[in-house]
């Protein structure tokens, strides 16, 4: 599988949230070298993610791709389990890791879009540009998505369920649904914490627009489960509020674009990271 692979290649890193008044760390995976492209995955995730983009990225940049606090391998930030508390404590674990001039790119994916704009927030002139992918959080009405139970299930029935749910939520062409992508969702709810789910529906990444320095960039898949069918209206909205917004919709692809179209994405995101 790819996401062993990468696992084996990249450099592991750890910061403490003893600092911060918590119990744990928070843990980072490094690829590549060149300037730092931070990657903060969505709900119920890790940094697999990314399997797809990673080799790619990391070809032009350092990658530095995080299991965010209480999802993957991290442990839950202190304070409040909301959006600025998690985007806080991923602030103080890059300031420990990259220092007091640091400069990085910031990509984030659906609630990593949201965590991102929080952090974008904080780090202000350390942040070069901020990418939201397939982002909520923007106030607008969510289409119910029904996601089955899994908690009951074991084997195959397991994993059945979880293409279910890839179908429902993540990828729109079961084809796509591979068992890789399985695999990692599978690990990913496994190891998931911080319920990041009710956040969705609100507008936390909108209410930090005003207070984010770096120029943004957005990226959604077509048919994205999460914003579909108002990506229009997202867009409209996000370019009235930052005129610099360079915008890229992926065509037949859904919410967990850069897995189901890792090309197209990766050259899509690309472009927009060289854009001046």
């Amino acid at each position: 599988m790819l996401f062993e692979t990468l696992h084996a290649q990249a450099q592991r890193l750890t910061t403490s949230l003893a600092p911060l008044g918590g119990e744990g760390e928070i843990v980072w995976y490094r690829w590549g070298s060149g300037p730092v492209l931070v990657l903060l995955h969505g709900g119920t995730g890790s940094w697999r993610h990314w399997v797809r983009n990673i080799r790619f990225l990391a070809e032009s940049y350092t990658v530095l791709a995080a299991d965010m606090p209480g999802l993957g391998e991290s442990a839950m930030a202190p304070g409040p389990a909301e959006p600025h508390s998690v985007a806080a404590a991923l602030a103080a674990s890059l300031a420990e890791l990259l220092g007091p001039e640091r400069l990085y790119d910031l990509a984030g994916f659906s609630f990593g879009s949201n965590i991102g704009s929080h952090l974008a927030a904080i780090e202000g002139a350390h942040v070069r540009s901020h990418t939201i992918i397939g982002a909520a959080s923007l106030g607008f009405q969510r289409q119910p998505v029904e996601l089955l139970k899994i908690r009951d299930k074991q084997g195959e029935e397991r994993m059945a369920t979880h293409r279910l749910n890839l179908n429902a939520l993540m990828l729109k062409n079961p084809a796509n649904i591979d068992d890789e992508a399985v695999r990692i969702q599978e690990w990913n709810t496994v190891n998931a914490r911080l319920r990041s789910r009710g956040f969705a529906s609100g507008s936390s990444l909108k209410d930090q627009l005003p207070h984010v320095a770096a120029p943004m960039r957005a990226i959604w898949g077509e048919f994205d489960q999460v914003a579909w069918p108002h990506i229009p209206q997202r867009l409209a909205m996000l370019h009235e509020a930052r005129p610099e917004l360079i915008s890229h919709i992926i065509p037949g692809a859904g919410h967990w674009v850069m897995y189901e179209a890792p090309d197209a994405f990766n050259a899509a995101l690309l472009r927009m990271l060289q854009a001046k």
